[in-house]
C-alpha cells in the first residue's frame, strides 16, 4: 500500500544548511541527489537556476516548461514544481531563505516578479551571471574563511540583484503606476499572503484603508475582473495543488484553506472549475 501524502511536500534548507544559503553546480547525473525529480514539492526558500548548457523540462503549477540554455529561472516558495527531464544539462542552483535576502529584493520578488517565467539570456548577460555565481560557489565551499556567512550573503544578493534586473528589463516595465494600479498591486500581494484566512472583499478593503467599492473599481479597471474573482481563483489554485499533490480529503483541504463548511467549499470549487473536486483529482492524477 502506498504511503499517504498528508500535504504538499516542502523541502527545507534547515538544519543542513544553517547559513540559509545553498549553491550547487548540477550535472545530469546529480539530479537524483537533489530530491528535485519525480515528485512535486515546494521549498521554504527561493530558488534560482542558471542553465549553462542543455535543456530542462519542468512542471510548475500544472504548466510544463522546456527551458534551453542559456537561461535563468526563478521559482517562488509558493510554487509547486518538479523536474521532469534534465537533457545533457549543466546548471547552477542557488537557494536562499527570506532572512538572507535584502528587503528590497524580497519585496520586488513578491510584488513584481510573480508568477515568474524562465528568461532566455544573451551571451553577455549570461557571462556576467555565470562569473558571479561561479565566485559565489567558490565562496560557499570555503567555509573556514573569516566572516564566511557575511561574504556569502553579500555575493548571493549580488547575483540575485543581477537576476532581478534582468527580469525587470525583459518584463518591459511600464511608466509610473497609476493609483488604480498601485492599489491593485497592493491587493494582489495581500491576497497572496492571506487567501487562506481572508475571503471577503470588504476585509481586504479595510486592511488597505479604502472602501470596498473603490477597491473593486481599482481592481476591475486594472485587470478586467472583480476582487471576488481574484480571491476565488487564488483559493481554487491552492485547492488544485492540494488535490493533485496530496492525499488530503476534500474536507481536509477545505479546512486547510479556511472553510469550516466543506460543503460550501465543494460548491465553490464546482462553480469555478465546472468540475467536482474529486473529479478533478481523478482526471489529473
Amino acid at each position: 500500500m502506498s504511503q499517504k501524502t498528508p500535504s504538499i511536500s516542502i523541502n527545507s534548507l534547515a538544519p543542513t544548511f544553517n547559513t540559509g544559503i545553498i549553491i550547487r553546480k548540477v550535472e545530469e547525473g546529480d539530479l537524483v541527489h537533489l530530491n528535485e525529480a519525480n515528485h512535486s514539492h515546494r521549498h521554504d526558500y527561493h530558488i534560482f537556476f542558471l542553465l549553462k548548457k542543455g535543456e530542462i523540462e519542468m512542471e510548475i503549477d500544472f504548466e510544463k516548461q522546456r527551458i534551453g540554455a542559456p537561461a535563468l529561472l526563478y521559482i517562488n516558495p509558493s510554487q509547486v514544481h518538479r523536474i521532469i527531464d534534465f537533457i545533457n544539462s549543466s546548471c547552477y542552483l542557488l537557494g536562499i531563505d527570506n532572512d538572507n535576502l535584502r528587503p528590497q529584493y524580497l519585496q520586488t520578488l513578491e510584488q513584481s516578479i510573480f508568477p515568474p517565467k524562465s528568461l532566455a539570456l544573451d551571451k553577455n548577460y549570461f557571462d556576467l551571471l555565470h562569473e558571479e555565481i561561479s565566485l559565489l560557489r567558490a565562496i560557499f565551499e570555503q567555509k573556514t574563511v573569516t566572516m564566511h556567512t557575511v561574504i556569502l550573503q553579500d555575493h548571493a544578493n549580488a547575483f540575485i540583484g543581477l537576476a532581478i534586473a534582468q527580469y525587470l528589463t525583459q518584463m518591459n516595465p511600464k511608466p509610473a503606476l497609476s493609483r488604480f494600479e498601485t492599489i491593485t498591486k497592493s491587493f494582489k500581494l495581500l491576497l497572496e499572503r492571506s487567501f487562506a484566512q481572508i475571503k471577503f472583499p470588504s476585509d481586504y478593503a479595510e486592511i488597505l484603508n479604502i472602501s470596498t467599492s473603490y477597491l473593486n473599481e481599482c481592481v476591475s479597471n486594472t485587470t478586467g475582473l472583480s476582487v471576488s474573482h481574484h480571491i476565488q481563483q487564488r483559493v481554487i489554485l491552492e485547492a488544485k495543488r492540494l488535490l493533485y499533490h496530496s492525499d488530503l480529503s476534500v474536507k481536509e483541504i477545505a479546512h486547510e484553506l479556511g472553510y469550516e463548511d466543506h460543503a460550501y467549499f465543494s460548491r465553490l470549487f464546482n462553480k469555478v472549475t465546472q468540475s467536482t473536486a474529486l473529479t478533478f483529482r481523478k482526471k489529473h492524477r
